[in-house]
């Protein structure tokens, strides 16, 4: 009997250890968790546009160098297949919902239809900063939003980049605009800067179509430009990417045809030194990339988010320029 009782007790006494070490090791791992949780880094998503545009390309490696230098948050940067892949952006958004991403920074394919998916981000606690093109403001006040905006003044860009092409070709010139993406604020500001430009300088447009963005498509809207309007002289072109797509036209028809254009991508340089492109318009991707990232980071931390438009900077950028 003895035996039996000594025996129970030995095994009532490491069954209390072993409870008591796992609860021990439980608490433990629960401060662990929760310290984990309170010094884990922010993230904050980036959604971009189309990364087959060198613009957008830039603007990832800007805010990926920006993100490492500061250090204190995670970077998630996504972009679409093509310019008008908009649903692709609404997926992007609602993936940075459901991983309770902290903050969104967006350059919107469309400044209406990403309203909504934006919308339903701030609905659920994640912060958002709009950048490069601006949301439009009717959609934000009917969904009662307030979204700051960081980015370019697109309309004044195009104006001193349309102001160079009006001086090269003179007065009574006539000249074509190729648009952006119709749904996009930025794609009608730069289309009324280059209108604001040609009546400055007495240029005649004699057609203005989009092109989405995209360089194939350019080259087909340009050459049947050319095809029938053969006196066109300039081509206003509302990204550098539209303006690759010019140039492959004129070139293709041997024409002297001047471009002006809009973004300052590594690959329109070459036909801005050599005269083609007579201007384009440096927004400086990266830069604002970075900026959209501050912003974010300090809504993420409780500030006031800033009231209005935070203006960034552009630069024409000419032959003189490039040396």
């Amino acid at each position: 009997m003895s035996v039996n009782r000594n025996r129970s007790f030995l095994i009532a006494s490491c069954t209390t250890l072993l409870l008591a070490s796992a609860l021990t090791a439980c608490g433990q791992e629960g401060e662990g968790a929760a310290d984990r949780k309170a010094s884990a880094r922010p993230t904050v998503c980036l959604v971009m546009k189309s990364l087959g545009n060198e613009y957008f390309q830039t603007m990832q490696k800007g805010a990926e160098e920006h993100a490492k230098q500061r250090g204190d948050l995670v970077l998630r940067a996504s972009g679409i297949q093509n310019e008008t892949d908009i649903d692709g952006q609404v997926a992007a958004i609602n993936g940075c919902i459901t991983d309770r991403a902290d903050a969104i920074v967006v350059a919107p394919a469309d400044s209406r239809a990403l309203v909504a998916p934006l919308g339903r981000a701030v609905k659920a606690g994640v912060k958002v900063v709009n950048i490069d093109v601006k949301l439009d403001d009717r959609a934000l006040a009917a969904a009662g939003l307030e979204i700051p905006f960081v980015g370019p003044d697109n309309t004044e860009g195009a104006r001193l980049s349309g102001e160079v092409l009006g001086k090269a070709l003179g007065r009574g010139a006539k000249v074509v605009i190729l648009e952006g993406n119709p749904g996009a604020a930025n794609a009608q500001q730069r289309k009324a800067g280059f209108e604001a430009a040609a009546r400055a300088a007495g240029l005649e447009v004699v057609d203005s179509k989009t092109a989405h963005w995209e360089t194939d498509e350019a080259y087909t809207v340009v050459g049947n430009w050319l095809t029938t309007h053969p006196d066109v002289r300039g081509v206003l072109a509302s990204n550098d990417s539209m303006a690759l797509g010019a140039v492959k036209a004129v070139q293709a028809k041997q024409s002297k045809v001047k471009i002006a254009s809009f973004d300052n991508i590594e690959a329109v340089r070459p036909y801005v030194k050599d005269g083609t492109v007579v201007a384009t318009v440096d927004q400086y991707a990266a830069q604002q990339a970075g900026d959209g990232i501050d912003q974010a980071m300090k809504a993420v931390k409780g500030e006031e988010p800033p009231k209005g438009w935070v203006k960034t900077t552009i630069k024409v950028v000419t032959a003189a320029d490039l040396g």
